[in-house]
């Protein structure tokens, strides 16, 4: 891989990536890596996201399940485009 990757997914069954690059834009053409088994996929992000901050790999309806790490990290409450950003204003953890 040339190219450095701007998410990194950890399980095929993720339905959200993490950004691992400083100044994330809406409208990046995206490399996606899937640390799994280092496949590689593109994506085009639908906001500004900072580094570390999580993105949706698919449209996420409000009340689906937030999964990372292969784990449930959370509940969506708030319908959330592909691409866009998933944070503490559309999803929520399920722990309190």
């Amino acid at each position: 891989m040339s190219e450095i990757p701007h998410l990194l997914v950890h399980e095929h069954a993720d339905n959200v990536g993490v950004v691992v690059v400083e100044g994330l834009t809406k409208g990046t053409d995206m490399l996606c890596c899937v640390t799994h088994d280092n496949s590689t996929f593109r994506l085009t992000a639908g906001a500004d996201v900072p580094i570390g901050h999580k993105i949706a790999l698919k449209d996420l309806k409000e009340g689906d399940t937030a999964i990372k790490y292969g784990e449930d990290i959370g509940k969506i409450i708030a319908d959330i485009p592909k691409g866009d950003h998933v944070h503490t204003h559309n999803c929520k953890t399920k722990r309190w």
